[in-house]
């Protein structure tokens, strides 16, 4: 389905207007589940994730993620995620733009890659906080396993460093796609002052699904974000289609 640019850019503005609205009371560098998958979905695709994850040292992310694929010449999934956190008792607000489109198409058997660009920024102070470049690939072992790797760089602009941005993981479903088990590893490699910022980070999640259009994850996290904590996410998808003129 090709939607006319005029009833894209509406789409866009609804979203991102719904978004703003909530977005002081949202933060995390990505989605509830950090290792992207290489898939993009069909044009008229869009969804809206939200989460909200509690660490065992008392830090918080609450973020709200809504999506849509765009015909630019080729299926592109744009996102903008606003989030806030408080972490040692400090509070912050950000937005998180995202495109991503499929290179190589996934398939039972062989490998997919997509290609990400990120950035992030941080609505207190107004600046560009970090950019972030992403390649994921996907192997659909079966029509229930699905195994995701990415590698990818990223700019620490708050630091002004840089690191080498890695990640693993695997879904695994019922066959009737309504329960779907998730693990993973990831994170980034360079040089830190802080011990955490570059020791890896896990996440172990079940998906219900009861309709193709929603679902609740329960996710349980290690080290989210290099504070060497154990976090619950509770996280939901809503999907729609958009409405052609």
């Amino acid at each position: 389905m090709t939607c006319p640019a005029s009833h894209w850019w509406a789409v866009a503005t609804a979203v991102c207007t719904v978004a703003a609205g909530i977005s002081n009371e949202a933060r995390a560098a990505g989605a509830a589940y950090q290792v992207d998958t290489a898939e993009v979905s069909e044009v008229g695709s869009c969804k809206v994730e939200s989460w909200i994850s509690s660490a065992a040292n008392h830090d918080f992310i609450a973020s709200v993620s809504p999506a849509c694929v765009v015909d630019m010449f080729r299926p592109v999934e744009v996102s903008a995620q606003f989030s806030r956190t408080r972490s040692d008792g400090e509070w912050g607000t950000s937005m998180t733009p995202k495109v991503k489109t499929n290179i190589v198409p996934t398939a039972i058997g062989s490998w997919g890659f997509a290609i990400s660009a990120i950035a992030s920024y941080d609505l207190l102070t107004k600046e560009n906080t970090a950019v972030l470049v992403n390649i994921p690939a996907t192997l659909r072992v079966s029509n229930v396993v699905r195994i995701n790797l990415n590698a990818g760089w990223e700019l620490d602009r708050t630091t002004n460093r840089n690191y080498f941005t890695y990640g693993a993981g695997f879904d695994w479903r019922t066959p009737d796609n309504v329960w779907t088990l998730t693990g993973e590893m990831f994170g980034q490699l360079g040089t830190a002052e802080e011990r955490g910022t570059v020791e890896p980070r896990f996440q172990l999640g079940l998906r219900y699904r009861p309709v193709d259009e929603f679902n609740i994850d329960l996710i349980y996290g290690r080290n989210l974000t290099g504070e060497r904590a154990n976090w619950i996410t509770l996280a939901t998808v809503f999907r729609f289609k958009a409405m052609e003129e």
